[in-house]
């Protein structure tokens, strides 16, 4: 057995059971009320701020 067949085997392994949990996964279990999801929109767009500044200062340093 080579040594890509033994990497494709592992990396078919891991995505199958990556791709099994996000079945599992798939719909919530719980019953969001719609306080909780505007909480949950805000997280996000907090981090996508957060992260987008982030990205911003790694610039600004490596252009300077």
């Amino acid at each position: 057995m080579s040594l890509k067949q033994v990497f494709g085997a592992m990396l078919s392994d891991g995505t199958d059971k990556v791709r099994a949990i996000n079945r599992r996964y798939a719909h919530p279990r719980l019953a969001m009320s719609k306080s909780v999801r505007i909480a949950l929109l805000c997280l996000r767009i907090y981090l996508l701020v957060l992260v987008g500044l982030l990205v911003y200062k790694f610039i600004i340093v490596v252009a300077h």
